[in-house]
């Protein structure tokens, strides 16, 4: 039996959503000591929240825990053609202001859960501020110096607002701790713009592994049997993954670098949409009752 490889001693996967788990770290999610997801609940389906706790509780993986952090409903609010980075995050553009009219409607006419956390008054972008520090807190006591720890890129993949979070929250816990911080290699054309600052003349050298496709796909139907699959369902599994220590900072330039990237096209395999669109007659209704349930 071959020799368990030093990267994955005391190893932990840290991703934003259920599923992200395998779509990004597919080689070595049936390897690492502990795998732990940051989001579960969110405002805009109600239903979601309970059904991805119950596919967590019966993914096949030795250690599973979820933080519980509300998923604040981001994607496709930051520019991705000039993308700012925030000490948090990223910053949000216009469509956040759309995103947020959307959350009020919807809370006005009833349409999320009155007993969840994430019906709270924050908007979208307060949300996405606070889960920073909130990301930080849960999860500081349970890294150590001595750990290899694997999370989402620093573009987010394939260009999620809560990944690119993710990717900072610990970038700033590495500072503060000094575990070892690993990245897995997927781009795509939305996210390249971003991925291009992180480039190296001299890059820390890459591992590079076979995926495990069968895992995967035996995950992948757990999410399906519990209805909380937001993945594409034609998904194509890559034959191997590169994964390195992630950068510290930006950098980019001339005949710049990194590794060989898992590159695909993300506006052909985007995210299920989740309810986030309400028509507008059902908006203009219920504008006004929102608005003054703020006020309250």
């Amino acid at each position: 039996m071959p020799a368990r490889p030093d990267f994955l001693t005391n190893s932990m996967i840290i991703g934003a959503h259920p599923d992200d788990e395998m779509l990004w770290f597919n080689a070595i999610v049936g390897k690492v000591d502990k795998v732990v997801i940051v989001f579960r609940d969110f405002w805009a389906a109600p239903r979601l929240g309970p059904a991805r706790a119950a596919a967590m509780a019966a993914l096949p993986l030795r250690d599973v825990t979820c933080l519980n952090v509300a998923e604040p409903g981001t994607y496709g609010c930051a520019d991705w053609q000039n993308p700012v980075l925030t000490d948090y995050g990223m910053r949000l553009g216009p469509e956040e202001t759309r995103r947020e009219v959307t959350r009020l409607a919807k809370r006005a006419l009833g349409k999320v859960s009155p007993l969840s956390p994430v019906t709270s008054p924050e908007r979208v972008a307060q949300t996405y501020r606070d889960n920073f520090t909130r990301i930080c807190d849960a999860l500081a006591p349970m890294l150590t110096p001595d750990m290899n720890v694997f999370t989402h890129n620093p573009w987010g993949e394939y260009g999620h607002e809560d990944h690119v979070q993710i990717f900072r929250a610990l970038d700033h816990l590495r500072r503060r701790i000094g575990f070892t911080l690993w990245m897995s290699n997927y781009c795509t054309e939305r996210s390249l713009p971003l991925a291009m600052r992180y480039l190296r003349s001299d890059p820390a050298p890459y591992v590079r592994l076979p995926t495990d496709k069968a895992l995967a796909e035996a995950i992948a139907d757990v999410y399906r049997a519990h209805d909380c699959w937001t993945w594409t369902d034609d998904w194509a599994w890559f034959d191997d993954e590169c994964y390195i220590e992630a950068p510290r900072g930006e950098a980019g330039g001339n005949q710049n670098r990194l590794m060989p990237l898992n590159f695909f096209s993300g506006e052909t395999a985007p995210r299920k949409p989740l309810p986030l669109k309400t028509s507008s007659a059902l908006i203009l209704s219920a504008l006004a009752g929102a608005a003054l349930a703020e006020l309250w």
